[in-house]
């Protein structure tokens, strides 16, 4: 057996959070709203192009609100426009983090979605010099 690609991820929330999930990754982040089976349980497909990256399931169990529950840190989305994704969040008021990978340049903009996921946005290097690591905190909107 070899792995032949990252697949999707899953999260699983009571209807409430997975409705506000379901508009963050597609309102915030920019995957669309897709095709989905008729499984038993409740859910959403989310999609970047034409893959199904994110898998959003119904859980009638309550989140425990305990980040540290969990080895999961964050799921990352390959993004163009790093400017025009910074005004973006700061109009909807979407508290942000922007880094850059050492050496290689890619600017990278950390948040974290309404059940406190971490969401990792990371960009092809700018063009001339590297950026100076800095953080951007904007008023909480989520």
């Amino acid at each position: 057996m070899s792995v032949l690609r990252f697949a999707h991820y899953n999260l699983r929330a009571p209807r409430p959070v997975l409705d506000q999930l379901r508009d963050f990754y597609v309102q915030v982040v920019g995957l669309r709203e897709g095709p989905r089976p008729p499984f038993r349980r409740f859910g959403y497909w989310l999609y970047a192009g034409e893959e199904p990256v994110l898998h959003l399931a119904e859980s009638a169990a309550q989140m425990s609100g305990d980040a540290g529950a969990t080895s999961f840190a964050h799921a990352a989305f390959a993004c163009s426009d790093v400017a025009a994704t910074e005004q973006h969040l700061a109009g909807l008021g979407i508290p942000f983090r922007r880094t850059q990978v050492p050496e290689t340049g890619e600017p990278q903009i950390f948040l974290s979605d309404p059940a406190g996921n971490g969401v990792e946005l990371i960009f092809s290097p700018e063009k001339g010099p590297a950026m100076p690591r800095r953080s951007v905190r904007r008023s909480a909107g989520w």
